[in-house]
């Protein structure tokens, strides 16, 4: 793999670089100012769910402190800051009346970003489906739709005179396999029979909420984003690259392709021939959406091989540290061209389409000394997965933007508080906050200072 020298100037002047984060991951304050609960909230408080039993009741404390992490965004030179809402602040039953507080604490949130000169990027929904919906049915739920749309109304219409850039949703994906069919995330339900209409209703929904936007905000920059790898077969056998051809379907197609007016890949994943017999006339219509652009998140490479007892894809990842290369925090491959493979793959669908990436980072054991945290090996991820993005860029590909995952240590869904992906270091005891060597980095980077 070759070194790409990267500036800032590299990328042209309308290039956006940000920092993302998620309303869960960093709000704590879980009923605070009537707040509803949400799936996540009822998931960490499970017995053996998330590592060490932790939860996100306090979290980082954003929902108190917003302008000391916004502070920071602009101490570090960042101009976007990505963050998400809490639908269950909004409506606390999901659907019905208004929590004005809920209203007002993200007026607040995004009033401070633009006092501060950082602009402000929305994701309508990050994973934190209000619990009173999920008792219905939630992502299973035809319903979902209407109240899916509501959500999303209101939220245009309390933000969207100072909000320009929005996305739909984080990652359906994600969501719906670890949640609805691996039973993992929240809300822990299993099987099939929760995840093909979880799939069907979730990419009703992204298109239903990417044209209620651009009904309301008709001046708006409207997109989502969608999780991704590159994917390649651990051997050269026929039933690797067969099987790495089944588990690319899920992992990188199953949403893009919907939305793209592709229909869903069943001819490579016969399983999904259920979703058939769910929808409904006009549905294949009510899938497509032509987004403003598409938000790509791409962390690591995955290898796949064969497996007779894998139901369904018949193929499994080969896990990075059984493969003898560099690991993350996570146990994640260490392969920044895999960055790359996913814009020349994705800007396929349409090499016009405008693309950023809305999530890249990374793990580390990082550790706190003498008030530093020296840590270099982000430094040297972050400086190579940018070039490999500059690589794309210069090839042709649309890429307008790249955001870093994340502005600070925060709640990694079933890893708790381990896994310490930010910029900026938390002791979550006293919250006191410490700009690692990789903000420093970051900030001197985005000033023009390589």
């Amino acid at each position: 793999m070759e070194d790409i020298y990267i500036n800032k100037a590299s990328f042209g002047d309308d290039f956006s670089w940000g920092v993302s984060t998620a309303a869960f991951q960093t709000e704590g304050a879980c009923s605070e100012d009537g707040k509803g609960a949400s799936i996540w909230d009822e998931f960490t408080h499970r017995k053996g769910k998330i590592l060490k039993g932790e939860s996100a009741d306090t979290a980082c404390e954003f929902y108190l402190n917003y302008q000391r992490d916004i502070d920071l965004v602009k101490q570090m030179n960042i101009p976007n800051f990505r963050f998400s809402i809490a639908w269950s602040r909004i409506l606390p039953q999901g659907d019905g009346e208004v929590n004005q507080a809920g209203i007002d604490h993200y007026n607040n949130v995004i009033n401070y970003c633009l006092q501060q000169g950082v602009e402000p990027w929305l994701t309508i929904y990050h994973w934190d489906l209000p619990l009173a919906l999920e008792k219905q049915g939630g992502w299973t739920n035809r319903n979902i739709i209407e109240w899916f749309i509501n959500y999303v109304t209101i939220c245009a219409n309390s933000f969207g005179d100072r909000v320009k850039h929005w996305m739909v949703m984080n990652e359906p994906a994600v969501f719906t396999g670890a949640g609805y069919f691996l039973g993992v995330h929240a809300p822990g339900r299993t099987g099939v029979k929760n995840f093909l209409p979880a799939v069907l209703y979730a990419s009703l929904c992204l298109a239903a909420g990417g044209k209620k936007l651009k009904e309301i905000l008709p001046g708006s920059v409207v997109g989502t984003t969608f999780s991704c790898s590159a994917v390649e077969p651990y051997t050269s056998k026929q039933r690797d690259i067969n099987a790495t051809k089944r588990a690319d379907a899920i992992i990188n197609r199953l949403f893009i392709e919907p939305v793209m007016g592709l229909g869903y890949p069943m001819a490579d994943v016969p399983v999904l021939e259920g979703i058939k017999k769910l929808m409904q006339p006009g549905d294949a219509d009510a899938l497509k959406f032509d987004f403003d652009f598409i938000g790509l998140q791409c962390y690591t490479r995955e290898m796949v091989r064969f497996s007779l007892f894998t139901p369904y894809i018949y193929a499994t990842l080969v896990k990075a540290e059984k493969r003898n290369v560099p690991l993350t925090q996570m146990g994640w491959e260490v392969y920044p061209p895999s960055i790359y493979q996913v814009l020349k793959r994705f800007s396929a669908y349409a090499p016009a389409k405008a693309f950023y990436i809305t999530e890249n980072g990374v793990a580390f054991e990082d550790q706190l000394i003498d008030g530093e945290v020296n840590d270099t090996q982000r430094v040297d991820y972050l400086q190579k997965h940018i070039g490999q993005v500059l690589k794309a860029k210069n090839e042709g590909v649309n890429v307008k933007g790249y955001f870093v995952w994340t502005l600070t240590d925060n709640f990694e869904w079933a890893e708790g508080y381990h896994p310490r992906f930010g910029l900026v270091h938390v002791d979550f005891k006293t919250q006191q906050r410490t700009i690692k060597a990789a903000g420093k980095w970051y900030a001197n980077f985005l000033a023009g200072n390589e």
